[in-house]
């Protein structure tokens, strides 16, 4: 007996779904410069993308000192949000102190905007434009 064409298509896109877990990346945000004030991070998106569903981000950054502060990492709910650098309904996904080491970690599970920026220094390092950026994972291709 012959399957059905959605059965097919169900099998194949649940092959190509396991596959492509497979292939997952992870990518150090910024690369050698890591998550830091002074960096512009949407030109790094830009020239790094596309990201893919599964790839790992990993925000890597030095903790608060006398001297400097530490950057967070937030997940802004929308454009209008990450446009504005208005965190009432960001979601904290790291503190200052969560990106030393080996640094903080998120998965892009989903084929959706992600909007990161820092809340640091009061919000001045979202709004100078520079500790934000925003991504859209792709499904991965063949």
């Amino acid at each position: 007996m012959a399957l059905s064409y959605r059965v097919q298509g169900f099998i194949l896109l649940l092959t190509a779904s396991l596959l492509a877990v497979g292939e997952a990346n992870t990518i150090v945000v910024g690369g050698s410069e890591g998550w830091r004030f002074g960096f512009n991070y949407t030109d790094w998106a830009l020239q790094n993308s596309p990201f893919y569903i599964n790839d790992t981000l990993v925000f890597k950054y030095v903790p608060p000192s006398d001297t400097s502060f530490a950057p967070s990492v937030y997940l802004l709910p929308d454009l209008w949000s990450y446009i504005k650098c208005d965190f009432r309904r960001a979601k904290l996904l790291a503190n200052a102190t969560q990106g030393s080491g080996e640094g903080f970690e998120i998965v892009l599970k989903q084929w959706r905007p992600y909007y990161f920026a820092s809340s640091g220094h009061n919000g001045f390092h979202c709004s100078a434009g520079l500790m934000k950026f925003f991504a859209v994972p792709l499904p991965r291709g063949n």
